[in-house]
């Protein structure tokens, strides 16, 4: 059916296009707003997406989803917003995080970063989101579309349009940094917990 409804789209069928666009819009909506961090900005970002979706529908060669294609739009289009409004932002080898080492010799949450299941827990979801939007955008971009969009490492690579293997090292660098900025959350709840079987 999808292939269908894009080729009907090509043909300036502007309702097949609507059609893709209803079964695509809010997940992509989601997804710009976990990059960009502002529904208003979302909201442009979103009307630019199918803008630039309908306008270069030629080039959509249906290699893969037409939904994978409109998250790479989608992202490329964040990414600008990004850097225009943080021309200077530093890279997350600039970030101070630990090393494998350093996390081994610290007391640290054994909480295994999972961020699909934790955004579905209220009280962490907020601090996950902040921790998020504190990534560069291209680290960011990873961890939205690998670990809350649940796309697979190929996939993700498409979308970023780098390869496999930079998809993979973007995402351990980024989940180390998440897993260091959340963990005293989950150490302080540990003592609570400790302080109240006490």
């Amino acid at each position: 059916e999808e292939s269908y409804l894009v080729e009907q789209a090509r043909r300036d069928d502007f309702e097949a296009f609507a059609t893709l666009v209803t079964q695509t819009e809010a997940k992509t909506y989601n997804h710009l707003l976990r990059m960009v961090g502002n529904p208003e900005d979302a909201k442009d970002l979103l009307q630019e997406t199918y803008l630039s979706a309908y306008k270069n529908l030629s080039s959509f060669k249906g290699e893969s989803a037409f939904s994978t294609w409109v998250y790479r739009i989608a992202t490329n289009h964040a990414l600008m917003r990004l850097r225009k409004k943080n021309p200077e932002t530093v890279g997350l080898d600039e970030i101070p995080i630990p090393t494998h080492e350093e996390l081994k010799s610290r007391t640290i949450s054994d909480w295994a970063l999972n961020p699909r299941e934790a955004v579905l827990k209220k009280e962490v979801r907020q601090l996950l989101d902040e921790a998020i939007q504190a990534l560069p955008p291209t680290y960011r971009a990873v961890v939205v579309l690998r670990d809350i969009d649940g796309l697979s490492t190929a996939e993700a690579a498409g979308v970023l349009e780098i390869n496999e293997g930079a998809v993979k090292t973007r995402l351990h660098r980024a989940r180390i940094y998440l897993r260091e900025a959340l963990s005293p959350h989950f150490e302080s709840e540990q003592a609570a917990e400790a302080r109240g079987n006490g």
